[in-house]
């Protein structure tokens, strides 16, 4: 299995996850090594995980790689929004072109690929709307690292209409959990305060989101690698829609501070309101559920992490914060 994005957040743990259930798999990483991968998250599996440093833009690196696969599982995205917004041409490059070399080299070599995006192609839904995203919502991505991926996951389609190439693809809904880079909501939020600093919320903190354990978002793509029919997409969700706010108090009241004591900044350009999955699809054909059904209970294990951690995640912490303070968030 060559995995690529393998010593970023979600890939991290997948690979991790694998030598945990999968102990005959054979399992190569492809990741670029940016800010948000760490070769270290690696470290207590280099015995059997074999890390190649490059980017899936390298057309050539990513041929030779997928010519001595089995199956690719493609994690590798730039992803943090904010980001996107102060410069897209890394979520061009990564999302977009290197998409297109993956899917050229698994299209060659006819290999196995499964592909995996967010709800985030799917925009947003409003805060009191009934409806969840399902494999059929119409695509409305938001900013540029959406759209971004929006337009990955039509190259895929195309390719397995267009060149028959052998794929799935998956939408999750956020993930959360061990290794994910202070930037994001939730270990920024933890990290700060452990630090004794407050949350901070942007606008009123009414924004829904639709959380999800990193193991179970992983369990679900092994799952749909060793089930999935092939060309078709799976929505992975866990029913853990909360607001901002609400993500915040639970992790006060976990860490031992007052349910108020956050800040509210200034919103997000083009900030989603609300994300909600149906993973009913994956469930029917799969019989998969989540093991953290309870946000509370993830989350506990989550700040558990991060506490006993800090190693991991002070260097980043000072560059995330100094990047927050200049966009004024």
């Amino acid at each position: 299995m060559l995995v690529t994005g393998g010593a970023g957040f979600i890939g991290t743990n997948f690979v991790l996850r694998i030598a945990e259930t999968r102990p005959d798999w054979r399992v190569r990483v492809l990741d670029a090594l940016t800010y948000a991968g760490n070769p270290d998250n690696l470290a207590g599996v280099a015995d059997r995980v074999e890390l190649v440093r490059g980017s899936v833009a390298d057309a050539e690196l990513v041929d030779r790689l997928v010519g001595e696969s089995d199956v690719v599982v493609h994690f590798a995205a730039e992803s943090h929004n904010d980001n996107s917004l102060d410069d897209p041409w890394p979520f061009v490059e990564t999302n977009v072109l290197g998409t297109y070399h993956l899917l050229q080299a698994v299209r060659r070599h006819d290999v196995r690929l499964h592909h995996v995006s967010t709800d985030e192609v799917y925009g947003d839904l409003e805060l009191d709307d009934p409806q969840r995203f399902t494999e059929q919502t119409s695509y409305n991505p938001s900013s540029p690292y959406s759209a971004t991926k929006a337009s990955a996951d039509l190259l895929v389609r195309a390719w397995v209409r267009s060149f028959g190439v052998r794929a799935t693809l998956s939408n999750c809904s956020n993930n959360y959990g061990p290794y994910q880079h202070v930037e994001k909501f939730i270990p920024r939020q933890i990290t700060n305060i452990l630090q004794g600093v407050k949350p901070k919320l942007y606008g009123q903190g009414t924004n829904v989101r639709d959380w999800i354990h990193v193991d179970d978002h992983n369990d679900a793509v092994v799952t749909i690698v060793e089930q999935g029919r092939l060309g078709e997409t799976y929505l992975i969700g866990a029913d853990g829609e909360r607001n901002n706010r609400e993500i915040v108090e639970l992790l006060l009241d976990l860490m031992g501070k007052p349910a108020d004591w956050y800040d509210l900044v200034s919103d997000r350009p083009g900030h989603d309101l609300r994300y909600a999955i149906d993973s009913a699809k994956l469930r029917a054909e799969t019989g998969w559920t989540p093991r953290y059904r309870d946000v509370r209970a993830g989350l506990e294990q989550t700040v558990a992490w991060y506490s006993g951690h800090e190693d991991w995640w002070r260097a980043a912490k000072e560059g995330a914060e100094a990047t927050y303070q200049r966009l004024g968030r």
